[in-house]
């Protein structure tokens, strides 16, 4: 049985914000990796949401499980996990990484009181798809009516 994971995005506005967030990330892993976008070990850039420990159900997660982000009190988007590898902080302490799909999913909001770290969604939890995030789809809007359609939970 596939087991999710679900996670705040602390300082995250909106879907899209995350999206932005992730892309300058990505860009960032590439830009360290100069041209050849792999690592020392021949791994290509990956996106990477570092945590300290390792689910314990890491391998029922591995089985097509997803991340599914709390933005704004609810769930509201989700990407699919592609992995986990050892890692190390900032700070030089142990970790590991959730290796994530960068492709975003919008999900249909699911209300989820806040929490530290992560949690397990189990499959007959998780809230529908409603499509592909684009991480500049809203860019163009002035900034009151974006604020607005927002609060509508339109965008």
């Amino acid at each position: 049985m596939t087991v999710h994971l679900v996670k705040l995005a602390v300082g995250i506005e909106d879907a899209e914000h995350l999206a932005r967030v992730q892309k300058a990330r990505l860009d960032a892993a590439v830009m360290r990796m100069h041209a050849s976008r792999h690592d020392a070990a021949g791994k290509p850039a990956s996106l990477r949401h570092v945590t300290r420990h390792r689910p314990k159900r890491a391998d029922e997660i591995a089985a097509g499980g997803s991340l599914y982000w709390v933005i704004g009190g609810a769930i509201a988007a989700r990407q699919c996990i592609l992995g986990f590898e050892a890692a190390t902080k900032t700070d030089g302490t142990p970790a590991h990484a959730i290796l994530l799909d960068p492709k975003l999913i919008r999900t249909a909001a699911r209300p989820f009181r806040p929490f530290q770290g992560w949690r397990y969604l189990p499959a007959e939890r998780i809230p529908p798809d409603l499509g592909a995030v684009d991480a500049f789809a809203t860019d163009a809007l002035p900034g009151d009516l974006r604020r607005e359609l927002k609060a509508l939970g339109l965008i």
